[in-house]
């Protein structure tokens, strides 16, 4: 098989890619073999028909269908193994000659990876960010616990404030007609939880049990359900119950009855401890996505629309997926955020494009860098993976076992190694 190559725009390559007679007339056998035995002809048992007799019935052309649809793509995944370019693209076919007793020749048009020209990647001038833990930090997760676990308390004759929790019953009505999702029983509600559209829950403030109150009210112009933006409406709520967050007083006791602590100040030096971890984690990919903006900055990248495009497509089907498991299809939840696809492809377009500038230019590094993946490492990040997963052993032996690599968790461990090494060739400052 012949290959040749051609660059035909930015970032875009023609395959001239010639198979065989021998290689091609291979295809159409096959696509006779596949073909006779639907093929009635006088004379003979179905099945059984010479192929000469069906070429001189028909034409050769009757088994070209079959025989390109096998032939060209595998052709076309041999020649992108002779080739100097990442395809990043599905690749537009034209036949360039197609005769009986003649090499197949055909054109593949595809879009490429580009070529990234790097700027200074080593000896950055980087600032180590500095990780310290403010008391009133560690206070606000003390009060954050004392939330969790304090108790609700029934009030009997009592005003309702923020931050109380009220048992309803209520019915919206729009000019005197109820309308649908307008009303429910027995619904929980904590005011100051923005539950409901302005005004609901500030008005049910000063409310008292076995109390009946109309709230008028005027849904947002902006609000998801087209029929009811900017519409005026009066609930009448009926309030069965109204409780009250009691909070446990700050002492050993509440330790014990929180943790497996048995004083407050060793509760508050294991939340000072998280606190640290979770603070130098952050710190570390803060810095980290600094320094590789910085190098990206200093290269020359443009970016294919097609791979834009296919990132873009990534990223929805996650939102998707994310949204369904939650319950909710997608196609409702562009009506509630009152959105197109082709909104969200344009916020989530940034995104996209950043990460894919990060990821071509550590590529560019690992590949300049002769950066490989040892066995051990790439072991390590399998077990790493497939435990977040929840992988059993006998799966995770099945996957080293592979004869091939999982080229995505290769390439992760690649552009971890190229960020590694950016990092250990700069200056560093602020430690």
């Amino acid at each position: 098989m012949k290959v040749t190559t051609k660059e035909v725009g930015k970032n875009k390559v023609e395959l001239t890619i010639e198979v065989p007679e021998t290689d091609f007339e291979v295809a159409v056998e096959k696509a006779y073999r596949t073909m006779v035995k639907k093929i009635n002809v006088p004379g003979f048992r179905k099945g059984k028909a010479p192929r000469f007799i069906i070429e001189n019935m028909y034409g050769w052309e009757i088994f070209l269908d079959d025989a390109l649809q096998s032939a060209v793509p595998q052709a076309y995944l041999s020649a992108l193994q002779e080739i100097e370019y990442t395809v990043v693209s599905e690749p537009e076919y034209e036949m360039v000659q197609l005769e009986k007793n003649k090499p197949l020749i055909f054109k593949a048009v595809v879009f490429v990876k580009p070529e990234i020209v790097l700027g200074d990647y080593k000896g950055l001038e980087l600032e180590k960010p500095m990780v310290k833990i403010e008391p009133e930090e560690i206070d606000q997760e003390i009060e954050n616990m004392r939330q969790r676990y304090a108790k609700l308390v029934v009030l009997n004759g009592e005003s309702a404030e923020m931050g109380d929790f009220l048992t309803i019953n209520f019915v919206g009505k729009i000019n005197g007609e109820p309308f649908e999702g307008g009303q429910a029983e027995n619904y929980s509600l904590e005011l100051g939880s923005q539950t409901f559209i302005p005004g609901f829950e500030e008005q049910l403030v000063g409310t008292k049990t076995g109390e009946t109150k109309d709230l008028d009210i005027t849904f947002p112009q902006d609000y998801s359900v087209k029929e009811l933006a900017g519409q005026k409406v009066v609930f009448t709520v009926d309030v069965l119950e109204i409780k009250r967050k009691e909070l446990a007083p700050l002492d050993d006791e509440f330790a014990k009855d929180v943790s497996e602590f048995a004083t407050l100040q060793e509760l508050r030096d294991e939340i000072a401890n998280k606190l640290e971890q979770v603070a130098k984690e952050n710190a570390e990919k803060e810095f980290k996505d600094t320094a590789v903006q910085k190098v990206v900055d200093n290269a020359q990248v443009e970016i294919p629309e097609v791979m834009i495009n296919g990132r873009l497509e990534a990223m929805v089907q996650n939102m998707e997926m994310g949204l369904r498991q939650q319950g909710i299809p997608w196609d409702k939840f562009l009506e509630l955020s009152n959105q197109t696809q082709e909104d969200i492809e344009e916020k989530l377009r940034p995104e996209a494009e950043k990460a894919l500038a990060k990821e071509l230019v550590l590529e560019k590094i690992a590949q300049v860098e002769n950066i490989v993946v040892s066995a051990e490492e790439y072991e390590a990040k399998i077990r790493t993976e497939a435990a977040k997963a929840g992988l059993q052993d006998e799966q995770i032996e099945r996957l080293l076992a592979a004869e091939q690599r999982e080229t995505g968790i290769e390439l992760s461990i690649m552009l971890d190694k190229a960020v590694d090494l950016i990092i250990e060739q700069a200056n560093l400052g602020g430690e």
